[in-house]
């Protein structure tokens, strides 16, 4: 009798375990494998008040694009990644791993399940507006009214930053106040006494037009790099990335800096206003490296009519150590694609940089996971691509010459970088040709020897 009764029991329990077993979830979930990918992968941008299209953050808002979703990962359409290095090369490389991408299409596939909510990893926590999480301080712009219509020159727009001792800072978040009007933003700080920028005279059509004549390209370049008393500290592109610099490296602010915003307004068939902003977090020390942005880049270059693959070449010797520690390509609607390589003293050669398919609507920064130093002598060449054909759907007009210049109808060719150098070098030293000293006024000019000699085909 025992024996029946206790072989009832055990029998009652797996019956009871099995209909348990049969009310949970089986398999892939979204509580339990969607939503951790999509915290770490998606949520960043799919959020309120972010670059996506539509929030990520519930099951709800998440459930209708399962299909199209589907589609963006197994595509690699998203999440955004341009550059063709491993996976391990770049310590914010977004692209899902083939795990990542499995996890997703199984889920799709067996009808978008999701699961119980305990399963759920811990949310994330965003700091509301800010992509570099709250900032330690926000300056604003002054609103800025924009027509319905025509061509808006640069605006270059300064505020006081109201610090009465130096700042080293970390983070740099520029934000459009109206992202329908704003295509870029950049920040730059200019010390007490400096003259950089100020009175400054937008880029006319004519002087546009003067590029015209610009000597014949030899595949020679220069190292844009701070102006004196002028310093970048970051931009809002399309598709952009915030800077977000790892704990030791920090830009300098000098006590009583201006902050000076130069913004890039176009026309969108409707009268607007805009109040952009900026927003700083501090180092908690002085940082062991100072950061500062260099760019490569080549004003002499003719891109053809009709031309389908031209490609414009830069190249520039460095006159000091630093230590290389992010990228970003930057080209207007014929950018097709870019390759920087470093060529060391020692002859080795290394592919710092390759977007073999750039996307101007993406702009982003590729930030190394093992910084590279850059010892003086290093050759840096770049090789960039431009489609100026009918067959490029946002080629503005294939039937002219494109020469360099600041609208999106133009075109530019630089290999933005994030640098890092001792705390004590003067920043305006890394340009290359370099900068004369100042004259009796204060200023300083580009070596015309230097860029004569730098100019020599090699």
């Amino acid at each position: 009798m025992i024996i029946r009764r206790v072989v009832a029991v055990i029998g009652y329990l797996i019956v009871a375990s099995a209909a348990q077993a049969a009310d949970r979830p089986r398999g892939v979930t979204f509580f339990n494998s969607v939503l951790p990918v999509v915290q770490q992968r998606c949520q960043e941008c799919h959020r309120p008040g972010e670059i996506g299209p539509f929030s990520m953050m519930t099951y709800e808002e998440i459930r209708p694009w399962a299909k199209a979703i589907r589609q963006a990962v197994l595509t690699r359409k998203m999440p955004p990644w341009f550059a063709d290095a491993p996976h391990d090369m770049f310590l914010n490389d977004r692209r899902l791993s083939q795990q990542e991408i499995d996890t997703v299409v199984t889920w799709v596939d067996n009808g978008a399940p999701e699961g119980l909510p305990e399963d759920a990893p811990k949310p994330i926590s965003f700091s509301d507006g800010w992509r570099i999480g709250q900032p330690d301080t926000v300056l604003e712009l002054p609103e800025y009214y924009v027509p319905a219509s025509g061509e808006i020159a640069y605006q270059f727009i300064s505020v006081p930053s109201g610090f009465t001792e130096d700042k080293w800072v970390q983070a740099v978040e520029p934000r459009p106040g109206n992202p329908a009007v704003v295509h870029h933003i950049r920040v730059l700080a200019r010390e007490p006494g400096s003259k950089a920028f100020m009175n400054q005279t937008p880029e006319t059509s004519e002087q546009r037009q003067q590029a015209k004549s610009h000597p014949k390209d030899d595949g020679s370049g220069f190292l844009d790099g701070p102006k004196v008393g002028a310093e970048e500290m970051g931009a809002f592109v399309p598709g952009g990335d915030p800077v977000l610099l790892e704990p030791g490296q920090a830009i300098l602010v000098k006590a009583g800096s201006d902050l000076v915003f130069e913004v890039h307004y176009t026309t969108n068939g409707k009268p607007q206003m805009d109040r952009s902003r900026v927003g700083l977090i501090f180092a908690k020390k002085p940082p062991d490296t100072r950061v500062m942005e260099i760019a490569l880049a080549n004003y002499n270059f003719r891109i053809p009519a009709g031309a389908a693959n031209h490609r414009v070449d830069s190249r520039v010797t460095l006159r000091q150590d630093m230590t290389l520690l992010s990228l970003w390509p930057h080209m207007h609607l014929r950018g097709k694609a870019l390759e920087l390589r470093a060529i060391y003293p020692s002859g080795e050669s290394e592919v710092l940089l390759n977007v073999p398919r750039y996307d101007f609507n993406w702009q982003m920064s590729y930030v190394l996971r093992q910084p590279r130093l850059l010892p003086k002598g290093t050759r840096l060449e770049s090789a960039v691509y431009f489609d100026n054909s009918p067959n490029n759907p946002n080629n503005p007009n294939p039937g002219v010459d494109v020469y360099w210049g600041d609208q999106t109808w133009e075109e530019m060719n630089i290999a933005f970088m994030r640098v890092g150098l001792p705390p004590g070098v003067s920043p305006v030293d890394v340009r290359v040709p370099p900068l004369t000293p100042p004259d009796a006024t204060g200023q300083r000019t580009v070596d015309a020897t230097s860029r004569k000699e730098e100019q020599k085909p090699e």
